[in-house]
């Protein structure tokens, strides 16, 4: 059985050893059947010197892939075409896997026989973010259930392991037309469970994650929450044929939603309570299943200039 360890990666050099580093200090896995793929999506091979250091008498294969075409769902084909394992393991380049994270992700897989294992995230701010600090170390991180087992939903594809033969293209399964707009991962997850993929949870393959420091602002996070909010009436309207139904259903949840919390929020912001940014949060997230079209999308992906 091989395994692969992707990386995708854009301007983060820091963080990226980081997490090449934490892969290569795991414990109780066969560094015989791994590889690690990093893929640059700069338009500038800007990681290739940082990589090729690490791959110096490094225990397993480390490759280095550059993929200049903007875009995650591009970088993370180009290393699913380069990669050779059996199962697919993706760590983002601002988290930090403890030694014990892979070989709790593959025990998981053959326990549950899982096409897909999710594992926590855990966000951790640096000790200079102060305000709102708890709701961004939240916002950043990805809880769930606190036993293991199998799950009727998914998340998103930092900190999971994914069986190939279960993907429906082994070669190139992210949606390239969510390059712009982020959401690739849920697309395939959505379609892998259309077709009766079994997803697991596993508490103990946990990470780090160190979000970069212009991102542990309210302006990221709740912009960031306004267009996960668009979510759910831009999947309707993207199937074919357009769930139209479903669209205004969601549309008019949002709407609700907006006025009741963005109301809360208000009153908590006056009164400067501890959670006002959760609220906020929420109240966006509303507003962004109504406002889900074309000008009211945001990007966060796809730039490498």
């Amino acid at each position: 059985m091989q395994v692969t360890v992707m990386i995708p990666t854009q301007r983060r050099l820091g963080g990226l050893a980081v997490a090449v580093r934490s892969v290569l200090a795991q414990q109780a896995v066969d560094f015989a059947a791994l590889e690690i793929i990093v893929v640059d999506n700069d338009q500038a091979p800007s990681a290739q010197a940082t990589i090729e250091a690490l791959a110096e008498g490094a225990a397993c294969p480390l490759h280095y892939v550059h993929e200049p075409r903007a875009g995650v769902a591009n970088a993370r084909n180009a290393g699913m075409a380069r990669a050779t394992g059996d199962f697919i393991a993706f760590l983002d380049d601002d988290e930090e896997a403890p030694e014990g994270w892979l070989a709790a992700l593959l025990t998981a897989q053959v326990r549950y026989s899982a096409d897909v294992v999710f594992g926590p995230v855990r966000a951790r701010a640096p000790d200079s973010v102060a305000a709102h600090r708890d709701y961004l170390e939240r916002f950043f991180s990805r809880l769930g259930p606190v036993e293991a087992g199998v799950i009727d939903h998914y998340y998103g594809c930092g900190d999971s392991l994914l069986r190939r033969s279960a993907l429906p293209d082994p070669v190139s399964p992210f949606a390239a037309e969510r390059n712009q707009i982020g959401g690739e991962d849920d697309m395939l997850f959505g379609q892998m469970q259309a077709a009766g993929a079994v997803f697991a949870w596993e508490p103990a393959a946990w990470v780090w994650e160190d979000p970069v420091p212009d991102r542990l602002t309210l302006d990221y996070t709740i912009a960031r929450a306004f267009a996960y909010g668009q979510g759910p009436s831009a999947h309707c309207a993207a199937a074919s044929p357009p769930d139209r139904v479903g669209v205004a259903r969601w549309m008019a949840i949002g709407l609700a939603q907006a006025a009741v919390f963005g109301a809360v929020a208000g009153l908590k912001w006056l009164t400067r309570a501890r959670d006002r940014a959760d609220w906020l949060d929420k109240a966006a997230r509303g507003l962004g299943k109504t406002l889900w079209w074309g000008p009211f999308k945001i990007q966060f992906y796809g730039r490498t200039a």
